[in-house]
């Protein structure tokens, strides 16, 4: 079996520009360990999924990425939307060079540019789940895919407040958040599925295919990215000092100990606002819009490169 080609789409902004920077470096090794390839940046926001749309057209079945959690989204929702072949005739790979790199992290990928080329040489996939979600942005009703978590009321609140911030480290982004949750403000929301129902000023509602978010968040440790399932976390109103006296709870897989989160799965779930306030959305660390939002479970969409 002859080795595959692959079509790389690298986002030369990712870690703070480390992606742009060691181009050279992964690229010297693409040629040394024999790999067959052509190259394509992006160069603005949503520019990888038309990349992969073009893959597509132009026969490439092989897609490798280098680039963060962001690139990752793209890329994935570029293999989901296109129309031209099934998604799991796509292989898909990521070299992670982002600042949180958590999709990554459920996997066990590693960043290191050789280490991930020769396990990439062994052939060995996997399939996964993905999640669907339909939502309202400037009033009109949108979809998108999500590979990892998606993020609703707090969460969504400081995707859209980082947007234009540029990361050096896990910490610097974990002080930000903290900063901004001084400034949220709660708001009312109704959670429906087959399994649970609720009704809170929910500080945070998470829906996962994979574990890990937020640079090693734990915030869906119950998430498997293959069960057919969508993973929900909702936590109740809290106090503010209290969020923050829970935040090894975050990292450790322990959250859905604490009295006020609860946690389920599920296939399918909506979420609307009560009153006249929306609850926002993310998917992925990306800013998407508001509710009401209706999640679903794709399941076996995407073949992933180990």
């Amino acid at each position: 079996m002859s080795a595959p080609f692959w079509y790389i789409i690298a986002n030369p902004a990712a870690g703070n520009g480390r992606a742009g920077r060691r181009w050279a470096e992964v690229e010297a090794l693409l040629q040394e360990l024999g790999f067959s390839y052509t190259v394509k940046f992006t160069g603005h926001r949503g520019h990888a999924i038309r990349l992969v749309e073009e893959a597509v057209l132009n026969g490439h079945h092989h897609i490798l990425g280098i680039g963060g959690d962001g690139t990752n989204h793209e890329i994935a929702n570029g293999i989901l939307q296109q129309a031209h072949v099934p998604g799991t005739e796509i292989t898909y790979a990521l070299l992670p060079v982002g600042t949180g790199n958590d999709w990554a992290r459920q996997y066990r990928i590693p960043a290191d540019p050789r280490e991930r080329l020769l396990r990439l040489q062994a052939g060995q996939t996997v399939l996964q789940d993905a999640g669907k979600v339909t939502y309202l942005r400037d009033g009109q009703q949108q979809h998108r895919y999500f590979v990892n978590v998606a993020g609703m009321a707090y969460d969504a609140f400081i995707a859209r407040k980082l947007e234009q911030h540029r990361f050096v480290s896990r910490l610097q982004y974990l002080l930000m958040v903290g900063q901004y949750l001084m400034e949220y403000r709660l708001t009312p929301a109704r959670l429906i599925a087959a399994e649970e129902a609720a009704e809170d000023a929910f500080y945070t509602i998470n829906i996962g295919i994979c574990r890990y978010s937020g640079g090693g968040m734990q915030l869906v440790p119950h998430a498997v990215p293959n069960d057919g399932l969508l993973a929900v976390t909702y936590a109740r109103k809290l106090p503010k000092w209290e969020v923050l006296l829970q935040t090894l709870r975050f990292y450790n897989g322990t959250i859905l100990q604490h009295p006020r989160i609860g946690g389920f799965q599920t296939r399918n779930l909506r979420v609307e606002h009560i009153g006249a306030v929306p609850t926002l959305l993310e998917a992925d660390g990306e800013f998407l819009g508001e509710t009401p939002a209706t999640f679903s479970i794709m399941e076996n969409a995407l073949r992933i490169a180990l």
